[in-house]
């Protein structure tokens, strides 16, 4: 059945040619977009919804989460708040109480938190393993994974388990950890990282990764300057995250590559690190993308539109640069051309606000301005802001 979206105040389309349109339509047909253009050329459709001049823009495209987990890590953060230095040994905790919870549980936080951020807008969600770091539970992580996210990756190399040898971990998460998940993932990634694992050791990961046909990721750059930026250029990942701490030559690195540069800004505030330079990659012509990070102890929110609002308010992105990071940017770093645009051919991903344009996202700080979602085609129930 055809719907036909008019009264549209303002459309992001992050598509070239189409621009952004005042007074638009948009026909979704099925699951995908059939039309975009002014709302006084629109064909006829089955249905017909008039937003009655609020803004649309893509749904989110969260590139970046960790979801797959249970327990619960406020004692860290209220420590952190303190004045505890965040470290990434916190992680084991959140593996034992994985460990230790039913497939049951673990899907129902999982589908918990993906229906919080769609209620958000947010319609294209990546999750990642990376709190079970033995073979059966990282199996069982990408199992309950893949029936929910859009995007799974495999995070073996997330820590080395407490009393594990770092190097017999390395052998297991290259051998029989990946023979169990490859044919469950599509991204491998590793957290290259001072306390995680170190260049040679994230290397051994990403190759055996690669040579399984799987994609690439890295977790690099988030405590300090390291090697994690140019590991990922030089062996081709879709996207480095956190990107906190850059030299020149990291920026330069990524400026010239495909490599998108993946900025969590609510991990960076949630432990009081600076935020990473976003006008300085934008300024080089890196590509960036903003992702929410989502995970239970270092960035426990859903909310894409406070990673856009930080990133205006603080990072000195424009909020056509935020939005376009939060949705095409994650699209790119998740190397898709189906979500994160609205035009023809698309999947029908569709994020109404109870604004007239996107420029309310920075300027009205904190208030829920989701009025309204289309998923696949589906309309979900309307958000935080709106019964409309």
């Amino acid at each position: 059945m055809a719907v036909l979206i008019t009264g549209i105040g303002e459309l992001t389309t992050n598509d070239a040619e189409l621009g952004k349109l005042r007074d638009a339509a948009v026909v979704i047909d099925g699951e995908a977009i059939a039309w975009v253009g002014a709302a006084a050329e629109a064909p006829d459709a089955d249905e017909r919804v008039d937003v009655e001049g609020r803004a649309v823009l893509p749904g989110w495209v969260d590139s970046h989460t960790h979801l797959v987990f249970a327990g619960d890590r406020t004692a860290e953060f209220e420590a952190r708040m303190a004045g505890k230095a965040y470290s990434a040994g916190g992680i084991a905790v959140t593996v034992d109480a994985t460990r230790s919870a039913s497939d049951e549980q673990l899907a129902a936080n999982l589908r918990r938190h993906v229906d919080e951020a769609a209620r958000q807008g947010t319609t294209c969600l990546e999750t990642k393993t990376g709190y079970g770091l033995n073979v059966e539970d990282e199996a069982r992580s990408a199992r309950i994974a893949a029936d929910v996210a859009d995007e799974v990756t495999f995070l073996g190399a997330h820590l080395v388990p407490p009393g594990a040898d770092a190097e017999s971990y390395v052998d297991l998460v290259c051998g029989d950890m990946l023979d169990a998940v490859a044919p469950l993932v599509r991204w491998a990634d590793v957290f290259c990282e001072t306390g995680a694992f170190d260049e040679a050791q994230s290397g051994r990961v990403l190759k055996a990764a690669r040579e399984r046909g799987l994609g690439l990721r890295v977790h690099g750059n988030q405590l300090g300057e390291g090697p994690g930026v140019r590991l990922a250029v030089e062996l081709g990942a879709a996207s480095v995250d956190h990107c906190t701490y850059l030299s020149e030559a990291d920026v330069e690195a990524l400026a010239a590559s495909e490599t998108v540069a993946t900025l969590l800004p609510a991990c960076d505030l949630s432990t009081r690190q600076a935020l990473a330079p976003a006008r300085r990659l934008l300024d080089a012509g890196a590509t960036v993308a903003l992702a929410s990070n989502a995970n239970p102890g270092s960035s426990y929110t859903t909310s894409m539109a406070f990673c856009v609002t930080t990133a205006v308010l603080q990072m000195r992105m424009t909020i056509d640069e935020a939005v376009w990071s939060a949705t095409a940017g994650g699209a790119r770093a998740l190397r898709r051309d189906d979500v994160g645009f609205v035009r023809p051919g698309a999947r029908a991903d569709l994020h109404v606000l109870e604004a007239p344009s996107t420029t309310h996202l920075a300027y009205r700080p904190g208030v829920p301005l989701t009025a309204g979602v289309w998923r696949r085609g589906k309309r979900l129930t309307s958000g935080f802001a709106s019964k409309w």
